[in-house]
């Protein structure tokens, strides 16, 4: 991917899911390199504070964008506000939820699996098809490593994020031909407000910064799947291999 868009200015990114605190990381991190930013969040305040705060920090040109992935239409309106059309877009939205919630509960359980899989998938897809159309640009979502495998302690989550992964498969593979590109990015865990107050490994934990140079460095050099920790990588090798009825006792943990 060239450093200048497709017209021959500024290269423009799309951020959805700009105010969590991964896609605000990546939004500094695309600043930083010269790109003209276009921010979308669910929230109008916080998204004004975001787009002010780059806009003063880096002085790249900033616009603010309101998308709801919980929309009926999975936020695709989105794509209506957007002048240029970017040449990078970045889904960056999530919601881990509450597994026992999830299972009480069917309306939260919805809720995580829309936010993780269908508003995504729906936005992503309307964006491939624009372009497909042009012919170049780079999508990258961010899925998880949660989506390999189904567990007990985060099916809901992990169920969700196994069907983005498997949409950003497929639509990789549409593109092809096309000059676009779909990057999936698996971070592992992550020190973020989601993840606050988890006990986590600090040898397979990244910092939303990290996250952000690795999205980074896979739009710039095209790849097709990152895990942001390579640990990742064997780690889930093995647990993608290990008989059912052994997992089914491991994954309760």
């Amino acid at each position: 991917m060239s450093e200048r868009d497709m017209n021959g200015g500024v290269e423009t990114a799309l951020v959805i899911g700009a105010t969590s605190d991964i896609g605000r990381a990546i939004a500094h991190t695309l600043a930083e390199d010269g790109c003209a930013l276009q921010l979308a969040a669910r929230d109008p305040a916080r998204l004004s504070r975001e787009t002010r705060d780059i806009r003063v920090r880096t002085g790249v040109a900033v616009t603010a964008h309101r998308c709801d992935v919980l929309d009926e239409d999975g936020g695709v309106s989105l794509l209506d506000t957007l002048d240029p059309l970017p040449d990078v877009a970045v889904c960056v939205v999530g919601l881990l939820g509450d597994q026992a919630e999830s299972q009480r509960d069917g309306a939260a359980a919805e809720r995580v699996m829309r936010t993780n899989y269908v508003g995504p998938a729906l936005l992503m897809g309307a964006l491939a098809e624009r372009f497909e159309r042009r012919g170049g640009g780079v999508l990258a979502g961010v899925s998880s490593v949660a989506g390999e495998r189904g567990r007990a302690a985060n099916y809901a989550y992990g169920s969700a994020k196994a069907g983005f992964t498997a949409f950003l498969s497929g639509l990789r593979s549409r593109l092809a031909a096309s000059g676009a590109h779909v990057v999936t990015v698996k971070p592992g865990f992550v020190r973020t407000r989601m993840t606050d107050g988890m006990d986590l490994p600090a040898r397979l934990t990244a910092t939303p910064e990290e996250v952000a140079a690795a999205v980074v460095a896979a739009i710039r050099r095209p790849r097709d799947v990152i895990y942001v920790r390579r640990v990742w990588r064997p780690i889930m090798f093995v647990l993608r291999v290990i008989p059912e009825r052994l997992f089914k006792r491991m994954s309760r943990r």
